[in-house]
């Protein structure tokens, strides 16, 4: 468990930090220029930016929710949040369903660093759920005998 709260929180640390730093700039851009993005037919601009600052803030709370388990040693409903959090990423995906969005390379650029950092979530949560399932495994074994 030491090594969760050591190596594990500076670990996880950057990586929420590239998180909301990536999805916050994806996120902002796609609620104030929404009209630049493929639409999806029958849903106004107007909605479509409402839902994608309403996901931002959902996603974003599960985020923090995560970090402040993490913190507080439950690690298990932490990884569980985190995991929740990171679909914010794999959501920028989603442009590419409807089309390719028309925008200047930095804010296309975003759509990537939010699928990177997701995949990041992804790597840290399964390590983190490796080293808790060791504990967990070697915490029998030595109640047993």
């Amino acid at each position: 468990m030491d090594v969760l709260q050591g190596r594990g929180l500076t670990a996880l640390r950057l990586i929420l930090g590239f998180t909301v730093l990536s999805t916050t700039l994806h996120y902002a851009h796609n609620v104030i220029r929404a009209a630049d993005y493929p639409q999806i037919e029958g849903i106004p601009v107007g909605v479509a930016a409402a839902l994608v600052a309403f996901a931002y803030f959902l996603f974003t709370a599960f985020g923090l929710a995560g970090y402040r388990d993490y913190l507080r040693g439950r690690h298990w409903r932490a990884l569980a949040f985190l995991m929740v959090f990171s679909l914010s990423g794999l959501a920028s995906l989603g442009h590419f369903l409807v089309g390719v969005p028309q925008i200047p390379a930095f804010w296309f650029a975003t759509i990537f660093t939010d699928t990177a950092s997701a995949l990041l979530l992804w790597g840290f949560v399964t390590w983190a759920a490796t080293k808790l399932n060791r504990v967990t495994a070697a915490d029998q074994l030595s109640t047993q005998y």
